[in-house]
């Protein structure tokens, strides 16, 4: 079975709102074994709705909306979708009964206007909805299946678990999606493309998708099978070769982010850290807080702008700072070891760097970033001039940060592997 996905809603065409819903719907679907072959974002008029569902039923056998269900005059997908498949809209009491229930829990009486959520087309089942007064809708037309859901979140997805995907899941074949996803740091996204295509173009039966980000290319390997074994064992060996062609710059083959495989190093080893950043204004320390049980692991930070902090919070030596510039090698060094004996924390950060869009020159740039790690045997710093904008090279530089505390354990675990033999 193919599915395709409407959003409808004006406000999904501004810069103010984004369809999150179809993202979700999008995974759950995938889990049945259904494929999602077209997403379409509609207005709220009524001639668009028509044309976006009648295409989409001249394609696939299942139709999802998302919004349009509400009580206001440019709510229309019910309206219109029953005057598509050539159904009457029949007021239902049940339906009626319930809204007016809910107004009165919260101590209101329903406006006349949520009548018209109580509408439903002939042959349609309705879909109940516990945490909104818009039913969702479930209609059979010949061979083909339309649903209609809600737009709140809130709403929608506990409808389309509870109610939706039970019944789907009946109508959906052996065939599932399978998939893997491979998070690359350090290397540029050409880089990458080079060295997998010659892997991945021998592999027709699975889809490869390159995704670039800010210090991160991510490469998605998809494969519809009903075949089980025959699809993990076709990714497994993607997955490997792949691997083994960009080498240490993967740092996950499930998908986690980097923050999340930082954190189990750091658990692992039993390790903690602190850090003092500059340029990056507590995002580097944000990061390694946002997975549970950071707490075991890291200290505490600083942000320290001005130069007289750098001194008194973490003793970088005033001199270094006049010498070198506060955005120096020298000065990432002394950021890294002074919070790391500071905190007590076995692993220290130091980042400092000119994010823009003033502050440039033409000896330091904007974009001029130096990221160093201090450990009890030492510091090693890296100077970095990334583009982009001043979120762009926060984000990229703590994103290289992060995968220096990750290589650190990478080559601490081969320093100590015995040798075979």
């Amino acid at each position: 079975m193919k599915a395709e996905i409407i959003a409808v809603g004006s406000e999904l065409l501004t810069p103010h709102r984004q369809d999150t819903n179809s993202l979700f719907l999008t995974e759950q679907l995938n889990k049945l074994g259904i494929e999602v072959v077209r997403k379409t974002v509609v207005g709220d008029q009524r001639e668009q709705i028509r044309d976006a569902f009648k295409e989409a039923l001249s394609r696939v056998g299942l139709v999802i909306s998302i919004g349009g269900l509400g009580p206001t005059e440019d709510d229309l997908t019910r309206e219109t979708v029953a005057e598509l498949l050539g159904r009457k809209l029949q007021l239902s009491n049940a339906i009626l009964r319930g809204i007016q229930e809910r107004f009165r829990r919260f101590g209101r009486e329903m406006p006349e206007v949520n009548k018209r959520q109580a509408m439903v087309p002939d042959g349609a089942e309705p879909l109940d909805n516990p945490r909104g007064t818009a039913p969702g809708l479930w209609i059979e037309h010949q061979s083909q299946i339309v649903v209609l859901l809600p737009g709140p979140p809130g709403e929608l997805k506990p409808m389309f678990t509870t109610r939706v995907e039970p019944r789907l899941a009946g109508y959906a074949a052996g065939r599932r999606l399978y998939k893997r996803e491979l998070r690359v740091a350090g290397m540029a996204e050409s880089d990458v493309e080079q060295r997998i295509a010659p892997i991945y173009t021998q592999f027709t039966e699975a889809e490869t998708t390159l995704l670039a980000s800010p210090g991160e290319i991510q490469v998605h390997l998809r494969a519809w099978s009903e075949d089980v074994a025959a699809a993990e064992k076709l990714l497994n060996e993607m997955t490997e070769r792949i691997r083994m062609a960009l080498g240490e710059a993967v740092f996950t083959t499930e998908g986690e982010s980097l923050e999340e495989v930082v954190a189990r190093e750091l658990t692992l080893n039993n390790s903690t850290i602190a850090v003092a950043e500059s340029c990056t204004g507590g995002l580097l320390a944000e990061r390694l807080t946002s997975i549970a049980g950071s707490s075991s692991y890291f200290l505490g930070g600083v942000v320290c702008y001005a130069n007289n902090l750098k001194t008194a919070w973490v003793d970088v030596p005033a001199e270094i700072i006049e010498a070198k510039g506060a955005v120096s090698a020298e000065v990432a060094l002394a950021l890294a070891e002074g919070i790391r004996r500071r905190s007590g924390a076995l692993l220290g950060l130091g980042v400092t760097g000119i994010a823009g869009p003033a502050g440039g020159s033409a000896e330091k740039p904007v974009g001029t970033v130096h990221i160093a790690l201090a450990t009890g045997d030492g510091g090693k710093e890296r100077g970095f001039h990334f583009p982009g904008d001043r979120e762009r090279i926060r984000w990229q530089a703590s994103q290289i940060a992060l995968d220096m505390v990750r290589r650190h354990f990478l080559y601490s675990t081969q320093t100590k592997a015995p040798a075979k033999g």
